[in-house]
């Protein structure tokens, strides 16, 4: 299949957010170190650069829905780039703590305005598929990108690791400019305008399926490590080949998704592969101890994690005629608290003594209300055309 080059823009800084976003967990005890903090405090860039992402997304899409996309993602991936190559000479805690959060403030900004553009670009019933190419970068990230630069951070210096996003930065930043093409804004909206798909029932079916079905997956990756090592018995050396292999999964499962909610419906999609998130994580909560069947299962979550993202942003786009980027944005924040509750939820149990594959089991737990509302959205939207649809969106009382 010919790829589009118009989408490897949006890919290239799906690249750079994935890098910087997951690679800073691995490099944890050397910021500590330099800048003679605990992990747990180094642990707070973290949260910071989340909570950049959740306030971000909705405040910087507020204020440029009236600017053209082109522009609009150029701005967002300078501020992108600018905050991590500060990163990069953060002389104090203090500072870099401020300076994620405004790493943040991007994040889902870019991807908002990003899935409404891919879907702008894609032919018709091919839009899923051109959401997953945008979050082929994400996924690649995870699989080469996270393991290298955590790896250069380690060996070197952790502040190359924002040194190397900046320098994708940059890259993302020329491609934007040489090969994504120019779009009308919409010059009839402004942030309130934006923010009325919030009082219909349809957006906040999505994000419940996000933030609780798809945070299911969040209680296996958050505490993959001890499970890995502590349950299925492998080695902490071979810890970095494990998240590999669940980054295959994630770039597999990414394309795989779009193409299958292009042919299958993005609604009866999203149901299925919640269904199959569930059966997976039963699975790790039975079978973890078995290491040939824990590393199946390491591919299979890892696809899963990823697969679910393009029917669910289409089946937001459609909740959200009107306000598509405004509602993109909100599904970033909708994954930051999937990943918030995940990693909050699935540490109850350990905190009561219990062995590392629990989390697994209250994941079980989320993915079956995720399912039970993603079953409740498909009996009340899946069949409607779109026509319907934009019809139904505009009301918080309608039930059928």
């Amino acid at each position: 299949m010919k790829i589009d080059k118009r989408i490897i823009p949006l890919a290239i800084g799906g690249l750079g957010i994935g890098t910087t976003e997951f690679t800073v967990m691995g490099l944890l005890p050397d910021i500590a170190k330099t800048l003679q903090i605990t992990i747990p405090q180094a642990g707070h860039l973290i949260s910071a650069y989340a909570m950049g992402v959740v306030i971000g997304a909705p405040i910087l899409i507020g204020y440029s829905v009236k600017f053209p996309p082109k522009k609009v993602l150029m701005a967002f991936m300078i501020l992108f780039t600018l905050f991590n190559g500060l990163s990069a000479i953060a002389p104090d805690y203090g500072t870099m703590l401020i300076i994620r959060f405004m790493s943040g403030l991007p994040h889902g900004a870019f991807f908002g305005v990003g899935t409404v553009v891919a879907s702008r670009m894609a032919g018709k019933g091919k839009e899923a598929f051109y959401i997953s190419m945008m979050f082929t970068g994400l996924t690649v990230a995870n699989l080469a990108m996270v393991p290298l630069v955590t790896y250069i951070g380690h060996t070197f210096h952790w502040r190359l690791y924002f040194a190397i996003v900046a320098v994708i930065g940059i890259f993302a930043l020329l491609f934007l400019k040489l090969w994504l093409p120019p779009m009308e804004s919409n010059q009839n909206t402004h942030f309130l305008e934006e923010l009325k798909f919030l009082k219909n029932k349809q957006s906040w079916l999505v994000l419940a399926i996000t933030a609780i079905g798809f945070g299911g997956l969040f209680t296996w990756l958050s505490y993959i490590t001890p499970l890995m090592t502590v349950v299925a018995g492998i080695k902490s050396s071979q810890m970095a080949y494990v998240m590999v292999l669940a980054g295959a999964g994630m770039v597999v499962g990414n394309l795989v998704g779009g193409i299958v909610s292009d042919k299958l419906g993005p609604e009866k999609t999203c149901a299925v592969l919640i269904f199959l998130m569930m059966i997976s994580l039963g699975g790790v909560f039975l079978l973890a101890e078995h290491q040939n069947i824990a590393l199946i299962l390491t591919f299979m979550c890892g696809a899963l994690s990823m697969s679910i993202a393009s029917p669910i942003n289409i089946m937001m786009m459609k909740a959200a005629p009107k306000s598509e980027m405004m509602a993109a944005a909100f599904m970033q924040a909708g994954f930051n608290i999937a990943n918030a509750m995940g990693a909050f939820l699935g540490g109850i149990p350990l905190e009561y003594g219990l062995p590392f594959n629990y989390p697994s089991l209250v994941g079980v737990g989320m993915t079956f209300i995720g399912l039970v509302v993603s079953i409740r959205y498909m009996y009340l939207y899946g069949s409607r055309t779109s026509g319907e649809e934009e019809t139904a969106a505009e009301c918080i009382s309608c039930d059928k």
